[in-house]
């Protein structure tokens, strides 16, 4: 197979089918050259074996900051969070990050959910068509991660658009080339909170930004940068996610109806059919990173 624009994975008919052309790949062509307009070359790697092996070897690094020279300076903190670093970063972020979230946030949380749930389905219309994706996917992450985060309520909207204008660098699932049209969106989120994490360190709350400003570990506490990033990647992780997994899941059910009839009349197996969606229709079909450090080959194609 010859090198694809990356811009033909973004593009309506792919999405809508990718499965024959995934297939396709590892069977002729498991390292596979992308083209994308930008400097340096990307390959994706589509064999479990290769991938595996790709995240345990430590010739390719997760620290993509000092090869992306490209990547505006003002906008590096999105990219400043555990999923980019090496340990010992890693895990000094991850431990900061976990204390943050205890128990008790996490079972507060729980109950929220369900409120937001049940609001967001009373308020749905029982005389026209209901749009699932807009009136309930979109909705009930923002809320929640809103909720969680301390955002006032009279700052809602404006979040929600600021999070949804950022989602082209936040979540690069389309083409590259989308990312400047971000930019806006993002300084703007950026500079929101940049703004709330300073009234935290001075009036804090009982909110998940006063508790990742105060986590502290031996003396150790979150960067500003890492603050934001921590920040964002919490947005990124709950957006995509849940919006993909409650279209795609519903599409799934629609297209088997048998399955859909038998999860009707035994709504016991929500979680093993929670488990099954996500297997089968996968929310998030980003790629997982890395720079080679050296010359490394897989399946005889050296990548430099």
């Amino acid at each position: 197979m010859k090198p694809v624009q990356a811009s033909f994975l973004a593009r309506p008919e792919f999405k809508a089918d990718p499965y024959p052309f995934y297939a396709r790949m590892r069977d002729e062509a498991p390292v596979f050259r992308l083209s994308i307009p930008l400097p340096g070359q990307f390959w994706l790697l589509t064999r479990y074996d290769d991938i595996v092996a790709m995240l345990k070897d430590e010739r390719l690094s997760r620290d993509l900051l000092p090869k992306l020279p490209w990547f505006p300076r003002f906008a590096r903190p999105l990219l400043d969070n555990m999923l980019g670093r090496e340990p010992p970063d890693h895990g000094r972020l991850r431990k900061l990050v976990s204390m943050a979230f205890t128990p008790r946030r996490i079972d507060e949380l729980r109950g929220e959910v369900e409120r937001v749930c049940e609001d967001l389905l009373s308020a749905a219309p029982t005389d026209r068509p209901f749009d699932l994706v807009a009136d309930y996917a979109l909705p009930l992450p923002l809320t929640i991660i809103a909720k969680l985060l301390g955002v006032p309520p009279e700052d809602r909207h404006r979040f929600h658009v600021l999070v949804r204008g950022s989602l082209p660098i936040v979540v690069p699932t389309g083409s590259l080339l989308d990312i400047p049209r971000g930019l806006p969106s993002a300084w703007l989120l950026m500079r929101y909170f940049r703004g709330l994490f300073a009234e935290r360190r001075l009036r804090p709350r009982d909110d998940l930004f006063s508790a990742l400003v105060q986590a502290e570990e031996a003396g150790d506490r979150l960067s500003a940068d890492e603050l934001l990033g921590t920040a964002v990647l919490l947005v990124a992780a709950d957006y995509e996610t849940t919006v993909h997994l409650i279209a795609s899941g519903a599409l799934a059910l629609l297209q088997n109806p048998d399955e859909r009839a038998r999860f009707v009349e035994e709504p016991g197996l929500a979680d093993s059919a929670i488990e099954e969606l996500l297997r089968y229709t996968s929310p998030v079909e980003i790629t997982t990173p890395r720079i080679a450090l050296e010359d490394i080959a897989f399946d005889s194609v050296t990548i430099p």
